[in-house]
């Protein structure tokens, strides 16, 4: 398999993913990995605990895909089905692997609803590659036989994404030879299909380096990714593509490698040594959240007030009922106020404002998604006025309206226009 693409199926399997009383994050979370070691996943199937179904998903499986991934069915009970199909369907026995079977004698100890089936979970099919948990009871591992490679994960989202990173992606990498590295430039002001327009006569020229858009939620990212007999020479062909296309994008960059804009915004915070406070409404205490679940947070974010009516928008940030009541609680004026006031209130060196409608119900002077951010700084007050549309999701609002904040936050601390161009400036 060396030397060629390698194409993925992933194969999910559990019931409780088709009654969706659970979403298949482990789905999600493989390809996004496997994509950043390029290697290509062509078909998600789930399927459910029967035995027979999951038989037939792995014999279509088995002709089109060279690399297939299961997650799930590998715990102790009657209905963990995966090693015992995938064995019978690749003519391997199921043995007992002794250092997992001690490693769940020693189980024992610390577990008093600890049952004898557990040790089922010690048989690997024979020869295939062990996969210790770490968080966990169930090991994976991974076989290659008749032309394909099987690899297979815990079902748990926290297990299957810690065995993945520590122990498939290096016994993939191996497989496809040489190395495979991949950087991303994630970007925030324009979408995927303006970027793919951006880049798509280059991109149909590549192959090695590859180029790609990919969309986020409220963002995108432009993936690179190169293979070579070593790291460093991947790494060579990457750097020149990466810096054409950071340039070609400007100022819509907001970092390399980052996994979110608040990241992006964390790192220049402790560059410059600034902190920020937060004065929310639509958003509901999101945009302090989300900052909040970057380790270190404390040093850069003073606080925040969820100020959710128009009375604690006056109590607690000192807002005067009279403009409120002229202007309304969605307005330019409002949010300038909220970043104002919350800057002050704190002794932060930047404060942001977020005023708007996340939905379903509009306020009878303006739609669903019109949100208000603002950021006010020793320079002044900037107000970026947003219509996310009325069709939006209130989760999609929230997140989006903060992405606003944390950009005009990026601007400001990387020396660029805080405004997009046609919005506002001030009052």
């Amino acid at each position: 398999m060396k030397d060629r693409a390698l194409n993925t199926e992933i194969l999910s399997v559990g019931t409780e993913l088709l009654l969706g009383h659970v979403t298949n994050t482990d789905a999600r979370d493989v390809s996004e990995m496997l994509s950043k070691i390029g290697i290509n996943v062509r078909y998600h199937t789930v399927v459910g605990d029967n035995p027979q179904r999951l038989r037939e998903c792995v014999e279509i499986a088995k002709r089109r895909a060279d690399v297939i991934i299961t997650t799930g069915g590998l715990g102790p009970t009657c209905d963990d089905l995966t090693k015992q199909i995938l064995a019978e369907a690749f003519g391997l026995p199921l043995v007992e692997d002794r250092a997992e079977r001690e490693g769940l004698y020693d189980y024992i100890k610390y577990s008093k609803s600890f049952t004898p089936n557990n040790y089922a979970q010690a048989l690997i099919p024979e020869g295939a590659t062990v996969f210790h948990n770490n968080c966990g009871t169930a090991p994976g591992c991974a076989f290659q036989k008749d032309g394909r490679t099987v690899v297979m994960l815990p079902g748990p989202p926290k297990e299957c994404r810690a065995m993945f990173a520590e122990s498939a992606i290096p016994y993939l990498k191996a497989l496809s030879g040489g190395e495979i590295v991949s950087h991303s430039l994630r970007i925030f002001g324009i979408g995927e299909s303006a970027v793919d327009q951006m880049f798509r006569d280059e991109m149909d020229k590549m192959s090695n380096p590859s180029m790609a858009p990919y969309a986020k939620e409220c963002d995108c990212l432009l993936q690179v990714t190169a293979k070579a007999d070593t790291a460093a020479e991947a790494e060579a062909m990457i750097r020149p593509v990466m810096e054409r296309a950071a340039a070609r994008l400007g100022e819509y960059v907001y970092g390399v490698d980052v996994e979110c804009i608040e990241e992006a915004v964390f790192a220049l915070m402790e560059h410059n040594g600034l902190r920020f406070a937060a004065a929310e409404s639509c958003t509901g205490g999101e945009l302090a959240k989300r900052f909040t679940d970057i380790p270190g947070a404390s040093a850069h974010f003073c606080g925040g007030v969820v100020t959710y009516t128009n009375e604690m928008k006056s109590r607690l940030l000192g807002i005067a009922p009279a403009l409120i009541a002229e202007k309304g609680a969605v307005s330019y004026e409002v949010a300038y106020e909220m970043a104002a006031r919350v800057r002050e209130l704190s002794g932060a060196d930047l404060g942001v404002g977020v005023t708007g409608l996340a939905g379903p119900d509009g306020d009878g002077v303006h739609e669903v998604g019109t949100v208000f951010v603002s950021l006010a700084a020793p320079e002044g007050v900037w107000v970026r006025a947003l219509r996310l549309g009325a069709h939006r999701t209130r989760s999609f609002i929230r997140r989006m309206a903060g992405n606003h904040v944390y950009d005009m936050m990026r601007r400001y601390m990387s020396g660029l226009n805080v405004l997009e161009p046609g919005a506002e400036k001030t009052i």
